[in-house]
């Protein structure tokens, strides 16, 4: 303000941020304005006057986003691997404790091993940040792996724990153990569960159902037709 005067001045640099009565940034695209910031110094400033720095602005902003289009006309579609993320994913606030782990032994383990910082809310919302995209999508399945929820007609890869002359139960995930009852083995009638599995087996499931007391009912034959 030059007495009762004003005066808009606009540029990028900081001599009106420190030396002006106001600091007023706008920022958004060519359809319009999505943020504003207002530092006040001067009280009872006219509308006409905030219309014409919104004006000022907007043939600043248009004329920055013009170079900008010169150097790459559209956001990538992915970030690059090298970005720092910050990625969230909600899980089960029943599941908080497998995350956890006792005294924090399997957080810690995940922070240490991919290098992410790891935040956990009650609710079940958990926020990853890691420097680049290999360590985040680490920490993500890691807890992915741990907090999952078992889906009926889903297929899994699941090892085969033990055998059993009605069958066998074959873990699908950690903590997580579904039994394939003899007849669920092989299209064709198998006398012994032997016959086709063995301890440590790493086979292909389908869950095909769960009980009311949370049993897993798994085939083997129908994973083999998907």
């Amino acid at each position: 303000m030059d007495g009762d005067t004003p005066h808009i001045l606009s540029d990028i640099a900081d001599a009106e941020d420190f030396a002006g009565d106001m600091d007023f940034k706008s920022a958004g695209t060519a359809n319009g304005i999505t943020a504003l910031q207002m530092d006040m110094k001067v009280h009872g400033l006219p509308v006409e006057i905030l219309r014409d720095a919104l004006m000022a602005g907007r043939t600043g902003r248009l004329h920055i986003l013009e170079h900008m289009l010169t150097v790459i006309a559209a956001p990538r579609t992915n970030l690059s691997p090298y970005a720092p993320r910050i990625e969230k994913i909600k899980i089960n606030p029943d599941k908080i404790g497998a995350v956890i782990g006792k005294g924090g032994d399997v957080i810690n383990k995940i922070t240490s091993e991919t290098g992410a910082t790891i935040d956990i809310k009650d609710d079940g919302l958990i926020t990853v940040a890691a420097a680049d995209t290999t360590n985040i999508e680490k920490a993500l399945d890691w807890i992915r792996s741990l907090t999952e929820e078992p889906e009926v007609g889903k297929i899994y890869e699941g090892t085969v724990v033990s055998i059993k002359d009605f069958g066998a139960f074959v873990n699908i995930m950690p903590g997580t153990d579904g039994m394939v009852h003899i007849s669920q083995l092989a299209n064709e009638r198998v006398e012994r569960v032997e016959d086709v599995l063995h301890e440590g087996q790493i086979v292909k499931v389908k869950l095909t159902g769960i009980d009311e007391r949370g049993r897993l009912s798994l085939s083997l034959k129908d994973a083999t037709k998907e």
